[in-house]
């Protein structure tokens, strides 16, 4: 991200390209490379047992979407893991230990829609969520 007297001027694309030092400033960095977060989320469930969730969820940048993935949000990873944790205690509040365990696909497909339809807002693609264990 390339900005000119402090306003955004363009993206340089990888590889060699030119800066007028004085006037112009790379700002920033956007990594296109499939990316992981890992959440962990201790909430309660339907019969008073208190679990910790692992989720994985694998995303990436737009590639239309350069300047909103980097202007929009200050924090993209501390904006999914929000999102994560909402939609972790609404699934797991309402279902027993046994149906919890049970239920890692449906949560999963939970998470992975609920963030699709918020982060593409922001410019990032929702690859793959992952309930990768559940701890009691």
């Amino acid at each position: 991200m390339i900005e000119r007297f402090g306003k955004f001027a363009r993206i340089a694309d990888p590889g060699c390209f030119f800066v007028c030092y004085p006037f112009e400033a790379v700002v920033g960095k956007v990594s296109m490379r499939l990316q992981q977060l890992n959440v962990v989320c201790e909430t309660k469930t339907k019969d008073n047992v208190f679990v910790t969730v692992h989720v994985s969820v694998q995303y990436l940048v737009l590639t239309g979407s350069i300047y909103e993935a980097f202007y929009t949000l200050t924090d993209h990873r501390q904006q999914m893991t929000a999102y994560v944790y909402d939609v972790l205690r609404s699934a797991i509040c309402g279902l027993t230990l046994d149906a919890a365990f049970e239920a890692k696909e449906e949560i999963s497909s939970n998470i992975k829609q609920h963030l699709e339809e918020v982060m593409k807002t922001y410019g990032y693609q929702i690859h793959q969520t992952l309930v990768t264990g559940t701890v009691r």
